[in-house]
């Protein structure tokens, strides 16, 4: 008797442990183990609950896309590069993404904050780039400092503290020769008053290369993507793609 009470109760601790265990990407994808997102072999991930069978990776990906109404707003890409990342690189939060489009204009909102784990879209926004990276649209990136360009590729979000610009938050860049040198560059997400398009206006405001963003929801923003969360900025420049490791 005392037996089964023992087994039993390491059953009902085993099923509890199961129960809370932390969110990942992978549950999010109907893909098994020998397939690939653009080229990254992943873990085997278990079934949309809203949908058929999935055949292959890039439809897995592109479900969730459609799902978070990602459509004609954020290039699927972007959306299908980020989530190769997220795979791709170790200790990042899986819950929440945050993914720049600077393909789009900045008179557009291109600054995307996703729930994955809830499949829900929590920002759309605009987003400022480098002064000197380019107009409307960057096209010309830097790793160096006092260049005032933005830096393209996967970031780590760290903590926040409140300097010139206000609540601000720090951004770990992970590339190598791409964007490593973000700390030294005191590139940061912050909020800034000029991050929204004037009527008639064809191009946003720039930073001196931060990803600066609307000042009224600035801190919202920040709040909910800080602590060591991705964030992806992406490009369709050559010259980034070649250096990358990553996409």
């Amino acid at each position: 008797m005392v037996k089964k009470i023992l087994i039993f109760s390491l059953v009902l601790a085993s099923s509890a442990m199961a129960s809370i265990e932390d969110y990942s990407i992978n549950k999010k994808l109907n893909l098994n183990p020998s397939v690939f997102i653009e080229n990254s072999k992943i873990d085997e991930f278990k079934k949309f609950t809203y949908s058929p069978q999935i055949s292959n990776s890039k439809d897995s990906v592109y479900k969730l896309y459609e799902e978070l109404n990602l459509k004609n707003r954020l290039d699927f890409k972007a959306f299908s590069n980020a989530i190769s990342g997220m795979k791709k690189l170790k200790d990042v939060k899986e819950d929440i993404i945050t993914i720049i489009d600077f393909t789009k204009s900045s008179i557009k909102e291109r600054f995307f904050v996703i729930d994955l784990k809830n499949k829900r879209t929590l920002f759309s926004t605009y987003v400022m780039h480098g002064k000197n990276s380019g107009g409307a649209i960057p096209r010309e990136f830097s790793n160096a400092v006092n260049s005032y360009k933005s830096s393209p590729g996967f970031y780590k979000t760290e903590n926040t503290y409140s300097g010139e610009f206000g609540y601000s938050l720090r951004i770990d860049g992970l590339e190598k020769g791409i964007n490593d040198n973000a700390k030294e560059r005191a590139i940061v997400v912050h909020g800034s008053d000029y991050a929204k398009p004037k009527p008639g206006a064809q191009k946003l405001d720039r930073s001196l290369g931060c990803p600066a963003i609307p000042k009224e929801i600035s801190d919202k923003v920040i709040n909910r993507i800080k602590d060591g969360r991705l964030l992806y900025i992406y490009t369709d420049e050559k010259s980034y793609r070649q250096k990358s490791s990553i996409v």
